[in-house]
Formats: structure tokens, C-alpha cells, sequence
């Protein structure tokens, strides 16, 4: 396949400004060049491609849109860009940095000390330390209100009991962000790696997000200090706020997997020839999938921009995300099961990008509110009645 051009049916780039543009084409190339070449043995292998992590803080991908402590302070249209970007390469790696950026840098940017801030931020900017982020549990996915996780005070210390699961960098984390129910609400913890009474395992088999690792989070008379507690995160309203960021790059995340998956069929269409030796993309029902898809990833693109421009303004409302997910997500998701059926026989082979980031997108559409929830939150939104129980 020729390197990747873009797909901009209406003059989307002209929506973005210079540097916009700067910031995508440099997250283009590292893709390009960086994680095309391995992403299909990675995926095979079910390894996280862990050599691209110093690259990533190198180019100031990781914590990209928060500002000081050694971070890149990117408006959210330029962090998004680039969040598409990766997606295309693999979801499992746009996944890392999300998680490393949004759920965890973000919460102790925003809840965290001082002490918190200089301990951990600077590292995780350059990928010289990785964080978790513990919330969904084996009983508690969409319903995080009923964990059972609990923190109890003793002395000047916290005691930690209970379990985390598809925790994504969990067993190579340094650090979990790890919540968990007190007597006085749902409170947020920094549990180091090593700690006693911590320990993570790694969940294998996985069929989707191979190159992604996913673990395990166990608590047993887990100790942690006062000061390992997050001092303004109070409530759920905290680790919800955290998922809205994660969400939000999820969103254009999902955006690249479709232009990815759309550009392969497109280009394998116009090269594959049947039928008096005609390339199969002279036939309407190839092209009617072809419209479809770039119709559709033109929504999505635009949809996109404006919820972008909308957080950088400070006016964003969490139902606009779950708007921005379950729309953008759905739609890769079919993207890439027209472009496998327009490949035919070797829509499933891996010498194409196409299964493998079907695969993901089946994770993706579930991960960090189901396509269910955010049907939900926007129906709230629209009637003013929550329909959750």
C-alpha cells in the first residue's frame, strides 16, 4: 500500500489552522515510518510495542493537552489530530497514550497535589514512568457507582481491599490511579508499583487490542500513605470526569481506524479487476459501499472539529462526547466491515490492515462507556429524564 495522503472529501483541512496541521502531519509520519512497519507483528505476537514509548514523550504525545510540568500544552483539536492518527496506526497504541494522558497525567493534574504534580508528571510526559487506571471491577463496568473496592483509614495510612479488571497498562504500570470506596464517598489513590499487598496479573487470550496490555488490579490490605491520596478528587464525579477526556480522543481516534480501513478498500477496489477485467470499483455496489463509507467518515470528521472547538472554549458538556464516541465509533466499526467484504478472501488476511482494526473497534465500541451508556446519557440530555435503572 502507497503511504497515507489523507481523506478529506470536503475540504476538512481548511477547518484547521497551521499548526494544527503541523501537529497532525508530524503524528502522521511517526505512524508512517514508525508503527506501520511493526504494528502487524505486534498484533500477531500480542506485544505491546513498549521501544515507541520514549518516541511518543520525545514528540510530546503523552499528557499532549495539558499544560506545564514538561507537557506539549496542545489545544484539543491539535491532541485530537493526533489521537486520530495514531488510531490509524492501532487502536492499542492510541489506547497507551490515552490512558497515560487522560486517565492518568489528567487526574493528577487536576486533583492531585503539588507534590503529586512535580513526583509524576515530568516522568510521564517523557514516558520514563506509566500510569493505570483502575476504576471498572469484575462486577461494576457501566454501573462504577456500585463498586465494592473500599479504602478504610488507619492511622495516618490507608488500607486498600478489593479488585480492578481490563485495566489497560496495568501489569507495567509505576503507578495506578486507583479508585475506591470510603466512608466519606468514592475517593481516588496513587498505589505504586511494589507496594504491598498490590499485585496485577495480565489477561492473555484476548482476541482484540492484541497489541495493547490489558491486566488485572488486586488489592489485599494494601497499604498507601495519606499523602498517596488525590486531595480534590471527591465523589465519582471525579474518575467520570477523567473518562470524558479518555472519551473525547476516542472519538477522533476512531475517526483514523475508519480512514484507514476506507483508503485500503478504496485503493484495493480501484486495483482489483473481475468481470471482463474491469476493476471492481467500476461496479455500483462497490461504490455505493465506497460513498457510504466517505460520506459517513465525513460526519464523523466534522463532528469531530466542532466538539474540539467546543472543549477549547470551555463549553463542553459530557453528553457531547458520548455523542462524539458512540457515533464515531459505530461508524469505524462499519467502515470496516464493508471494507473487509469489499477485499473479499483477503479482507482477512493481515498483509491488510482491515481485521485487525475490525477487532479493536469491537473493544473500543464497549471500553470507556458502552455504545448503551452514551444512548443513554444523550437521551438524558434531549428529555431530561435519566433512563440508566
Amino acid at each position: 500500500m502507497p503511504r497515507f495522503a489523507g481523506v478529506d472529501y470536503l475540504h476538512i483541512d481548511s477547518l484547521f489552522n497551521e499548526q494544527e496541521l503541523l501537529v497532525r502531519q508530524t503524528a502522521r509520519q511517526f505512524v508512517e515510518d514508525r508503527v506501520i512497519p511493526i504494528i502487524r507483528e505486534c498484533f500477531r505476537d500480542a506485544r505491546f510495542p513498549k521501544e515507541l514509548i520514549p518516541e511518543l514523550g520525545q514528540l510530546g504525545f503523552l499528557g499532549a493537552n495539558l499544560e506545564g510540568y514538561g507537557c506539549a500544552g496542545m489545544s484539543n483539536v491539535e491532541y485530537g489530530l493526533v489521537m486520530q492518527e495514531l488510531e490509524r496506526g492501532d487502536s492499542g497504541l492510541r489506547s497507551f497514550v490515552s490512558v497515560q494522558g487522560a486517565l492518568v497525567m489528567y487526574p493528577i493534574h487536576t486533583y492531585g497535589s503539588e507534590e503529586h504534580k512535580q513526583r509524576w508528571l515530568p516522568k510521564m510526559a517523557k514516558g520514563e514512568a506509566i500510569g493505570c487506571f483502575g476504576l471498572t471491577e469484575p462486577g461494576f463496568g457501566s454501573n462504577p457507582a456500585g463498586m465494592k473496592t473500599r479504602a478504610r483509614k488507619d492511622g495516618g495510612d490507608w488500607i486498600i481491599d478489593g479488585e480492578k479488571t481490563w485495566i489497560t497498562n496495568g501489569s507495567v504500570a509505576d503507578v495506578a490511579v486507583v479508585w475506591a470506596r470510603t466512608d466519606e464517598g468514592i475517593r481516588g489513590f496513587l498505589v505504586e508499583r511494589g507496594t504491598r499487598g498490590f499485585s496485577t496479573s495480565e489477561i492473555h487470550g484476548k482476541l482484540s487490542m492484541r497489541a495493547s496490555v490489558t491486566s488485572s488490579l488486586a488489592f489485599s490490605d494494601c497499604r498507601v500513605p495519606e499523602s498517596n491520596m488525590l486531595p480534590c478528587a471527591k465523589g465519582l464525579k471525579a474518575p467520570l470526569s477523567c473518562l470524558t477526556q479518555a472519551r473525547y480522543g476516542i472519538g477522533w481516534g476512531a475517526t483514523g481506524a475508519a480512514m484507514d480501513c476506507y483508503e485500503t478498500a478504496r485503493q484495493y477496489s480501484i486495483l482489483r479487476k473481475q468481470f471482463d477485467d474491469r476493476p471492481i470499483a467500476s461496479h455500483q455496489l462497490v461504490q455505493e459501499k465506497l460513498a457510504w463509507m466517505i460520506t459517513e467518515i465525513t460526519k464523523a470528521q466534522l463532528l469531530a472539529i466542532q466538539v474540539g472547538r467546543v472543549k477549547d472554549q470551555g463549553k463542553l458538556d459530557p453528553s457531547h462526547i458520548s455523542m462524539l464516541k458512540k457515533n464515531n465509533v459505530a461508524m469505524a466499526l462499519e467502515c470496516a466491515r464493508l471494507s473487509r467484504d469489499l477485499l473479499g478472501a483477503n479482507g482477512i488476511m493481515d498483509e491488510y490492515p482491515i481485521m485487525r482494526h475490525m477487532c479493536n473497534l469491537e473493544t473500543v465500541k464497549t471500553y470507556e462507556g458502552t455504545d448503551h451508556i452514551h444512548t443513554l446519557v444523550i437521551g438524558e440530555r434531549v428529555t431530561g429524564v435519566a433512563a440508566y435503572k
